[in-house]
C-alpha cells in the first residue's frame, strides 16, 4: 500500500472513538427477522475493538426485523406499515442487541433521532450531550432513525447519511460503514468485470464511478448512499472505511480491508458542519462573481452589494443557500434580514442603505463554504 493509504488505514484503525454504521441486509435473512448468528459476529468485532476505543453504533434493521413478526414478505412500501414494522422490530432489534453485548459484559443504549434532530440547532446540542453522556458511562450507545414516527419530510433517507452526521456530532476520529458489499468498484460487480478501488483520496477518484441508488430489498441505502455519507464526513475531517459487514473484525482492527476515504477537509467546529450539512435551508440568495470571491476564497461576510436575487420566504435568524449566478449553492449562513426586507436592499452600497440596514446580510462568523469537486 502507498504511504498515503497505509495513513489513512492507520488513521481508522488508531481512532479513539469510532462510530460503525451496519445495514439491514447485514442483520437480517432475506424473508426477515434478525439472523443471530449475523449479530453475534457483529458484536464480538464491536466489543473487541471497544476494548481500545469508544465506539457508537448506527443500526439499521428494524423495519426489516418487523417482517417476519407481522406475516409481511417484504419491506412494505407505504408510511404507516413501514412505521408498524418498526414499532414491532425495534424492541426485537434492542433485546437483540442487548442480550448479545451482555456477553462481553456491555451495556447499551439506544438513541432514536429523526432529522428534526440535527437539523434544529437546540435538538442537535441535546442529541450531542446525550450521546457524549452515554459514552462517558461506558454505554455503547446504539443509533438508529426514529422509523415509528419519522415522517416523509423529516426522514434522513438512510442512515448510512445519518452516521456521517452522528460522527461529526460526537467528534468521532472514523466512521465505518459495513454492508454486504466488501468495497467501492468502479463498476457493477454483479454485471462482469468491476475493478475495486481501494483507497479515494479526492473527488477525482470516483469521478466515474456509477454507484447506482438501490441496496437490497431490506434497507433504503445502496452504494450511491454510502458513497454520499462517505463524502460528506471525509470533507468534514473524517477518514472512513467501507467493508462488508462479513469482515468487520478486520474492519475494526487492522483495517486493512474495503476502500478507505481520506479526510480531504478541515474539521469544522460541530456550528459550522450543523450549518453546512445538517441545517434545513429555507431560502436563495444569488450572488454575483464578487460577492462570490469575497463569500468563498476570502471568508467576508454577504453584504447587500453583492446580492442579485432573493427567493424563498424566511426570517432573520434562518440558514439560507447562497449561489453563484449559475445557480450551484458555494455557501451557507444564517441570514439577518427577514425575505420581506432584502428585495429592496440587494444590489446597494452599504453606505447608500438607511442607517437600519447598514449591516452584513450574512455576517463571516454565521457563514460557511461548501466544498465541491
Amino acid at each position: 500500500m502507498t504511504g498515503l493509504r497505509s495513513a489513512t488505514r492507520a488513521a481508522v484503525a488508531a481512532a479513539r472513538l469510532v462510530v460503525v454504521k451496519v445495514g439491514s441486509s447485514s442483520l437480517t435473512t432475506a424473508a426477515g427477522g434478525l439472523d443471530p448468528d449475523r449479530l453475534h459476529a457483529l458484536v464480538d468485532a464491536l466489543a473487541a475493538r471497544r476494548a481500545m476505543s469508544s465506539v457508537v453504533l448506527v443500526s439499521s434493521g428494524a423495519i426489516a426485523a418487523g417482517l417476519a413478526p407481522l406475516g409481511l414478505a417484504r419491506r412494505p412500501r407505504d408510511l404507516a406499515t413501514q412505521q408498524a414494522a418498526a414499532s414491532v422490530g425495534q424492541l426485537a432489534l434492542g433485546h437483540a442487541y442487548v442480550e448479545s453485548f451482555a456477553r462481553h459484559g456491555l451495556r447499551v443504549g439506544q438513541v432514536l433521532l429523526t432529522a428534526d434532530d440535527v437539523v434544529r440547532r437546540a435538538h442537535y446540542r441535546n442529541a450531542q450531550r446525550t450521546l457524549s453522556r452515554l459514552l462517558a458511562l461506558g454505554v455503547v450507545p446504539v443509533v438508529n432513525e426514529n422509523d415509528t414516527v419519522a415522517t416523509d419530510e423529516i426522514r434522513f433517507g438512510d442512515n448510512d447519511r445519518l452516521a456521517a452526521l452522528v460522527a461529526h456530532l460526537i467528534g468521532a476520529e472514523a466512521l465505518v460503514l459495513l454492508s454486504d458489499v466488501d468495497a467501492l468498484y468502479d463498476g457493477d460487480p454483479r454485471l462482469g468485470a468491476a475493478r475495486p478501488i481501494e483507497e479515494v483520496t479526492d473527488a477525482a477518484d470516483v469521478a466515474d464511478v456509477d454507484a447506482g441508488a438501490s441496496g437490497s430489498g431490506l434497507g433504503t441505502g445502496g452504494m450511491a448512499s454510502k458513497l454520499a455519507a462517505a463524502r460528506l464526513a471525509s470533507v468534514a475531517g473524517v477518514p472512513v472505511l467501507l467493508a462488508s459487514a462479513a469482515a468487520a473484525d478486520r474492519a475494526l482492527t487492522s483495517a486493512d480491508v474495503g476502500t478507505a476515504f481520506t479526510a480531504s477537509g478541515r474539521r469544522l467546529t460541530a456550528r459550522r458542519f450543523w450549518l453546512a450539512y445538517a441545517a434545513d435551508s429555507t431560502g436563495i440568495l444569488t450572488l454575483d462573481e464578487g460577492a462570490v470571491a469575497a463569500v468563498v476564497a476570502r471568508r467576508r461576510s454577504l453584504l447587500a452589494a453583492g446580492i442579485t436575487a432573493v427567493s424563498g420566504d424566511f426570517q432573520a435568524g434562518d440558514v439560507v443557500d447562497l449561489t453563484d449566478p449559475s445557480g450551484r449553492v458555494v455557501a451557507r449562513g444564517l441570514v439577518a434580514y427577514d425575505s420581506t426586507e432584502l428585495p429592496d436592499l440587494i444590489g446597494q452600497s452599504t453606505r447608500d442603505l438607511p442607517a437600519e440596514h447598514r449591516r452584513e446580510v450574512v455576517h463571516a462568523d454565521d457563514l460557511v463554504a461548501l466544498a465541491h469537486g
